[in-house]
């Protein structure tokens, strides 16, 4: 079957960009029975399902590059699936999703969940936009456009590999603050006790999460954000799906494959990946080129996004909306008419409402 002419926008993300956000958003206003119910995996299952519905109403050909799910057997958007209508001449999109990043989170009605896209459009020169990282893990760096100007300015640069007072010394001069007063957010996890045992001996402020850790890598570039450091052991996709986050905002990540054990590390080189082991990839790297998008929809409070807040026969969604070409930053406060609104599940194909 021949592929009709692509049809040619200047600027297609902009056309296409708050069908994403209309995606997160469904995605978290049919997750959000699930919350506290102790049921992460009927939360992602809600959440995929409304996202898949939306997607099958999007007229562009999308093929999913990072998904989510294999961790753990979850539901999940999986790596190779199409969404969208793929009509003939359609524009193209790569696409990076997770449908509910802090599924167990939700489950406990804990903070820090959101559902969120990353989307990117063929641009030349640009191979592949969002890499698929071969890792279960990495290990990870995230800082703010304050630290980037300062080592632009000073010549000090921080790497992932240095000595963490020596990261924090950076990071306090760059953001005017005390290492006392230096909030480090990481995730809290039994890997992770040599790290935090470091960062208390300096004397920096810590905020451990439960889960979620592509909000969390963000928050040092929002701004106004009370973080000034993201580090820790997080999953690849998520990084993926973070760098494309902070690529928009300005930001920069560090990140570096983490083989969980010996076993994992001897496939990765059988497969071909010992050079990249020790590599450290930044965020252009994790997300290269300018036509990306992301998006993402708050499910519980995070330090990216406040959650759904239901008012009666009103649901209100915070949303983000970026543009890595334009660098622009929407906030997007929708309420939603309970009485009114429907969300399309692919489950059935039909319309429901919340």
């Amino acid at each position: 079957m021949h592929r009709l002419p692509k049809i040619s926008y200047h600027d297609i993300e902009r056309i296409i960009e708050f069908d994403f956000v209309r995606a997160t958003e469904a995605a978290a206003l049919n997750s959000l029975r699930w919350l506290g119910r102790g049921n992460k995996e009927s939360a992602d299952a809600a959440a995929c399902d409304a996202m898949r519905g939306m997607f099958d109403l999007m007229n562009i050909c999308g093929e999913v590059v990072i998904g989510e799910g294999i961790k753990d057997d979850a539901p999940g958007i999986f790596k190779g699936e199409q969404l969208g209508t793929w009509v003939p001449g359609a524009p193209q999109f790569d696409i990076a999703i997770d449908p509910i990043d802090g599924t167990t989170n939700i489950s406990k009605g804990a903070p820090n969940s959101i559902s969120c896209i990353a989307a990117a459009s063929p641009q030349e020169g640009v191979k592949v936009a969002l890499r698929d990282v071969p890792s279960f893990y990495m290990s990870k760096l995230a800082y703010g456009p304050r630290v980037i100007d300062y080592m632009k300015k000073r010549g000090d640069s921080l790497h992932i590999d240095m000595p963490i007072s020596e990261m924090l010394a950076i990071v306090a001069r760059a953001t005017d603050k005390r290492v006392q007063d230096v909030a480090v957010m990481m995730l809290d996890r039994p890997r992770h006790k040599e790290i935090v045992e470091q960062i208390r001996a300096c004397g920096a402020s810590l905020r451990m999460i439960g889960d979620g850790d592509i909000a969390a890598a963000m928050a040092p570039s929002l701004p106004e954000s009370e973080i000034d450091l993201y580090m820790g052991i997080g999953g690849s996709p998520e990084a993926v799906l973070a760098s494309a986050g902070i690529k928009c905002l300005g930001g920069e990540m560090q990140a570096k494959m983490w083989p969980r054990d010996e076993k994992e590390k001897k496939q990765l080189v059988a497969d071909g990946w010992e050079k990249e082991i020790d590599r450290v990839y930044t965020a252009d790297d994790l997300a290269q080129g300018e036509n990306i998008i992301f998006c993402a929809t708050g499910i519980s409070d995070s330090a990216l996004l406040r959650g759904v807040k239901s008012k009666g026969t009103t649901a209100i969604t915070s949303s983000i909306l970026m543009r890595a070409k334009s660098k622009t930053v929407r906030l997007i406060r929708t309420l939603h008419n309970l009485h009114n609104k429907t969300i399309r599940l692919r489950s059935d194909n039909r319309e429901h409402q919340i």
